[in-house]
């Protein structure tokens, strides 16, 4: 029997990656701060496995620093997870911090780079505040772009001497083709338009904070972190299948191009003119 002994290089990323509202639970969330898995999580419970979900996660946020322990002797070099928008804020039209929810952070952040592990974060893994969708209607709202802006400004405010390398969106096209393409999560409302319409807005959110983050001078980079599918149109008409192909391919794949450049915003105003 050969035996191969294989090393990892230096310079690779050993990591893992959760995100706050599939971790941390519901210790010290205050009245109002309920994100969108929150909500969904309270209008179909009978979804989770055993009624597990946000409320409960793995109670991260009481347990991080065995956590990160474990972490260490995994030989981890990066952890990606994510703040909750949610709950970072009390008021999210002022753009009020809650301290007692920064603080948290502050101590992961602390406890992470201790133990020679790199904080990789996401400011936006499906948890919407449950107060923008319920006023805003949620992404399809330009104002919740400008509010996700002034939220991103705090959190590199804060955070920018331990965090360098920051991401905008977690799978940013999950959320609204499960609930308003497909229909298949809460609350269920197949709606074309307002997918298309989140779509763009949070193309739009990630230029406008990736700019901002530049005329700030932080060091590190922002990115986002796509989900390429495979996607099958509606209709099987053969006319329907060849016009509607690149729109269903560039929008669903999140192709990098569609989220960086000019000519994907371009590309999303046509499909959004031709639903409409």
């Amino acid at each position: 029997m050969t035996t191969v002994r294989m090393t990892i290089p230096d310079d690779f990323i050993l990591g893992a990656a959760a995100s706050a509202w599939q971790t941390e639970g519901w210790s010290g969330k205050k009245p109002g701060q309920d994100s969108w898995p929150d909500l969904w999580y309270k209008n179909d419970r009978h979804v989770w496995h055993n009624g597990y979900g946000p409320a409960v996660a793995t109670d991260f946020i009481n347990r991080f620093q065995e956590d990160v322990q474990l972490m260490k002797l995994a030989g981890l070099t990066h952890y990606r997870t994510s703040i909750n928008w949610s709950r970072f804020l009390t008021d999210y039209e002022n753009v009020t911090v809650d301290e007692e929810y920064a603080a948290y952070y502050d101590q992961l952040f602390d406890a992470l780079l201790a133990n020679g592990i790199t904080p990789m974060i996401c400011l936006e893994h499906y948890e919407l505040p449950g107060y923008l969708l319920e006023k805003y209607g949620g992404w399809g709202s330009k104002t919740v772009v400008e509010l996700f802006v002034r939220y991103a400004e705090k959190v590199f405010a804060r955070y920018h001497p331990k965090v360098t390398r920051w991401f905008t969106f977690n799978e940013p096209i999950v959320v609204q083709t499960r609930v308003y393409l497909d229909a298949l999560r809460w609350p269920y409302e197949q709606n074309t338009s307002t997918w298309m319409q989140w779509n763009y807005h949070k193309v739009l959110a990630t230029a406008s904070v990736v700019k901002r983050f530049r005329e700030l001078g932080y060091p590190g980079t922002v990115g986002c972190i796509l989900n390429p599918e495979v996607t099958y149109p509606r209709s099987r008409a053969p006319m329907t299948c060849a016009r509607r192909r690149s729109t269903i391919y560039s929008t669903t794949a999140c192709s990098s191009t569609r989220w960086c450049t000019a000519s994907g915003r371009r590309s999303f105003s046509r499909c959004l003119s031709s639903i409409r």
